[in-house]
């Protein structure tokens, strides 16, 4: 039993019924109940707005008022009152109509004992604790899933999205309508990524955290980490917990290319000391042996050592290109506008886009974005890039885009293409000395740039699907 005693208020316009409640309550337990009583419609409502009752015993009928009334003001609160609605012999349809408008129990006057009074208060206390535990963890996770940073999915083993939170409609620029008319699978990029996920946590139960490749609306490709819990197994609903980790797997692999471009640099230097110093002498004993009256009358003697030392030449012209791509470089800075810096590199290309007849979308942030730059260095870098993305096109069909944005310290510059794309396997090697798919090409071009772009502190980026085309990301820090 409580120590504290339960108050009841009665709302109800006949004084005898008050009475024979009061001493029903008195026969149950003396002292354990606190009955109070309000004769009007209008008193009932001051009493319900202090919140000082714990049960409510309303008459159906209260003059030109009815318990539905209370019930309905009720519904107005914070939360749904314990009402025991008190109503007719045979009113069958009022007693529906209370338990629609949300009353815990009804009982019929006159047939009212104690026990039966008894245990209508001590069902609607335990209904109402129950409901307010239920409201409570409700709104706990109504706050979790509306405030949460982390995108939340929930969805069933039918493909279905049942609800999203706002981050995930925000960072997947969907709206919640179009959201709800989606699969599931419509989010990943792979399919087999899709079927694999809902495999595993639909058939197998695994909810361990792993990496997957969603898009938002626009096709943009983003990397997550999926974390999903099973919340009904008969209906198969689960909840998806969605870390967007693209920007910190970028960091990573930016960082990677750092410390891959100095390492480079490093054995760039030991090749060439190594290297240089034989090339040297090989170069000396064909010149000498050059010299010699039999050597030069003899054709064939001659040829082989114009061979030697021609070759001995590309070496040497190949180590000299690798120090001066992979070393660090003299900057002469000073502060342009980064649309002024791709503009010159485009003016240096136009001959280029106007015989392969491709078409160009600028989209310049405005206004202009001030950097400290290398003027000569950073053009170059740039034309490296749109190059590459002019030989990549079909002629007459190509369509390069550029943009720029400011991003809080940061200038942002997006080349894309529309063409042939860069298989997977190949991106992570596309910044390697001498890697290219060039005939005629040495593939120093890329490592060039790259090194232009870290000593400017910048950083370079590339996303490419086959048949699609590439964009290269270019971030360098803001002119404060």
């Amino acid at each position: 039993m409580s120590e504290r005693p339960i108050h009841i208020l009665m709302i109800d316009d006949d004084e005898d019924d008050f009475f024979l409640v009061t001493e029903l309550l008195r026969d149950i337990s003396p002292g354990q109940y606190v009955l109070d009583w309000a004769p009007t419609y209008q008193k009932g409502i001051e009493a319900l707005e202090r919140s000082t009752h714990d049960v409510f015993l309303v008459d159906y009928r209260l003059g030109p008022n009815t318990g539905i009334d209370i019930l309905h003001r009720i519904q107005q609160m914070q939360y749904q009152l314990p009402v025991i609605m008190l109503t007719g012999k045979g009113d069958y349809a009022i007693d529906r109509e209370a338990m629609q408008a949300g009353a815990y129990d009804y009982l019929v006057k006159g047939e009212i004992t104690a026990d039966l009074l008894e245990r209508s208060i001590r069902y609607a206390l335990d209904e109402y604790s129950h409901r307010r535990t239920i409201e409570e963890s409700e709104k706990k996770y109504y706050g979790i899933f509306e405030k949460a940073h982390d995108l939340i999915l929930l969805a069933d083993c039918d493909r279905n999205i049942i609800d999203a939170n706002p981050a995930a409609l925000r960072t997947l620029h969907y709206t919640k309508e179009e959201m709800l008319k989606l699969h599931l699978r419509d989010l990943f990029i792979s399919i087999e990524q899709s079927e694999l996920f809902l495999d595993n946590i639909c058939n197998n139960g695994i909810t361990s955290t792993q990496e997957y490749e969603f898009k938002t609306q626009e096709g943009k490709k983003m990397v997550v980490l999926i974390n999903a819990a099973t919340l009904d197994e008969a209906a198969q609903i689960f909840l998806c917990v969605i870390q967007d980790i693209t920007d910190k797997k970028r960091a990573e692999q930016e960082k990677q290319h750092q410390e891959k471009f100095v390492i480079t640099g490093r054995i760039a230097r030991v090749i060439a000391h190594e290297v240089r110093n034989p090339l040297t002498n090989i170069l000396l004993a064909v010149s000498q042996f050059k010299e010699e009256e039999d050597v030069v009358a003899n054709e064939d003697s001659a040829l082989y050592t114009d061979i030697i030392e021609r070759n001995c030449t590309r070496i040497n012209q190949l180590i000299t290109e690798l120090l001066h791509s992979t070393r660090m470089i003299e900057l002469h800075m000073a502060t342009y506008g980064i649309n002024e810096l791709i503009e010159k590199a485009l003016q240096l290309s136009q001959d280029r886009l106007q015989l392969n007849e491709i078409s160009l979308q600028k989209n310049l942030a405005s206004p202009d974005v001030m950097v400290n730059a290398d003027e000569e260095k950073v053009v170059i870098a740039f034309l490296n890039i749109i190059i590459n993305a002019i030989e990549a096109m079909t002629p007459g069909k190509g369509i390069l885009t550029i943009t720029t944005t400011r991003n809080m310290d940061k200038t942002q510059v997006q080349i894309g293409d529309n063409g042939m794309g860069i298989p997977q396997e190949k991106q992570a090697r596309l910044f390697d000395p001498f890697y290219t798919s060039k005939l005629k090409g040495t593939g120093l071009g890329l490592t060039s740039t790259q090194n232009i772009l870290l000593n400017h502190k910048g950083t370079i980026h590339v996303d490419s699907e086959q048949g699609k085309g590439t964009v290269f990301t270019i971030a360098l820090p803001a002119a404060m």
